[in-house]
């Protein structure tokens, strides 16, 4: 029996609530001997983790760095390897584009050109505003590349989404972008000779926008990654009977999420904003996937400072949740992306999980005697017995959780067990 067949046979529905509460990127590396999230003033996390199982998770495999769309797939219970979704399509949806089935979408950056090298991968990330000029620039001028209609979409920042529409298109294309600064520009190679077509539409494109923004700083290029054509995905609905629902502002994960069938919940850009949707609609669904990106976003741009703040900032809101009473929470992220990488990595993911019926560590030593002494002048001194603090939530103490290292893949399911929603397998 496959791993989906049996989420099939033993997923049932009831009253109980779930939250997967993602920090983007929240893993990191040590700097001066303490992570982001070790390093970060977290009394409401520490407290929780005191009364969660705690540990590490992979989101593929040990060793393997990945991308956010897989490990977002992973977090959501699925086999991210059986399923490659190129981020194209997640883009696209999540800025509510129809891909039909003779287009392929494509997740692009504008970033800048100096002296025939990448300077800047994401043009300084311009503002949103500035995004949505460009493409309407953009749109009035290159409409059609040989017999493929083009259409530009503005996403946040820098990013924006590509669709090219037209016969004979394939996603078997490498991406265009040469992922470092101080290199020239990369161009699409197609994967297989079905592909041709769409890798030399795909380069045509690159020049002409290149052309096109010629004078223009720091926007005055593009970088083309995740080709993508709508894929098949069971839903979560399918797979899990779950009414579920994403709080997400980025695109992207909202793509994700919209793939795997949830429904699309509009938010505001803050934290507090994305904790008041969840308040508003707690009664209308019993899953929710809550995204944090700006943990993400500095551990890329290689500012840890800021990262410990959004964790900081996270940790202020955290009550707002935990006044709903879920009946299963989790806090982890998708991926590491340590500041000292200004990337993603291979490191596991910090993880907790709380609901009624986790097994808590046990107290960390025990009671301990300590001296003493009360008066004034030191003399009347005796034992008293003191509870060491628990470790605060981080990688380290996570290290050594109840939960050990497992697949991202299996915090779904273990939430699933944790909220009474699977029946017992076999006699």
């Amino acid at each position: 029996m496959e791993r989906e067949e049996l989420f099939r046979k033993i997923s049932i529905e009831n009253e109980r609530k779930m939250v997967l509460l993602v920090l983007d990127g929240l893993g990191g590396l040590p700097l001066k001997g303490r992570t982001e999230l070790e390093t970060a003033r977290t009394p409401n996390l520490d407290l929780l983790a005191a009364e969660s199982e705690i540990g590490l998770s992979h989101p593929i495999s040990a060793g393997v760095t990945p991308g956010s769309g897989p490990a977002h797939l992973s977090l959501f219970g699925y086999d991210p390897l059986r399923y490659e979704i190129g981020r194209g399509i997640l883009e696209a949806l999540g800025v509510g584009i129809a891909v039909g089935p003779r287009s392929v979408a494509v997740r692009g950056n504008f970033a800048t050109l100096e002296n025939g090298l990448v300077s800047d991968r994401r043009a300084g990330r311009i503002p949103t505003e500035k995004n949505r000029e460009i493409v309407a620039f953009l749109n009035e001028r290159i409409r059609r590349i040989e017999d493929v209609e083009v259409a530009l979409y503005p996403g946040e920042e820098h990013r924006f989404v590509l669709v090219l529409t037209g016969d004979g298109l394939d996603d078997a294309v490498s991406d265009a972008d040469p992922e470092a600064v101080g290199r020239p520009l990369l161009y699409a190679r197609a994967k297989g000779a079905g592909a041709e077509k769409t890798a030399r539409v795909v380069n045509l494109f690159i020049d002409r926008l290149t052309a096109e923004l010629a004078g223009q700083h720091p926007a005055n290029t593009c970088l083309l990654r995740g080709f993508a054509k709508y894929p098949a995905i069971p839903s979560m609905k399918e797979l899990f009977r779950l009414r579920a629902a994403a709080i997400a502002v980025y695109p992207m994960y909202r793509g994700l999420a919209q793939l795997v069938g949830m429904e699309i919940l509009e938010t505001g850009r803050s934290i507090q904003e994305q904790l008041a949707v969840l308040k508003k609609r707690w009664a209308d669904f019993d899953f929710f996937f809550v995204h944090v990106k700006k943990t993400d976003s500095y551990g890329e741009d290689g500012d840890f400072d800021h990262k410990v703040a959004v964790i900081e900032e996270f940790d202020r809101w955290l009550p707002e949740v935990l006044e709903l009473t879920p009946d299963v929470l989790v806090v982890t992220g998708d991926h590491s992306t340590p500041a000292l990488l200004k990337g993603h990595s291979w490191h596991p993911n910090p993880l907790l999980l709380k609901s009624a019926f986790v097994r808590r560590p046990p107290e960390p030593g025990g009671a301990v005697d300590a001296i003493a002494c009360g008066s004034p002048d030191g003399q009347a001194c005796g034992k008293v017995s003191v509870k060491p603090l628990r470790a605060k939530f981080g990688e380290t103490s996570c290290a050594g959780g109840v939960l050990g290292r497992m697949p991202a893949m299996d915090v779904l399911p273990l939430m699933m067990a944790n909220a009474l929603k699977f029946r017992k397998f076999g006699a």
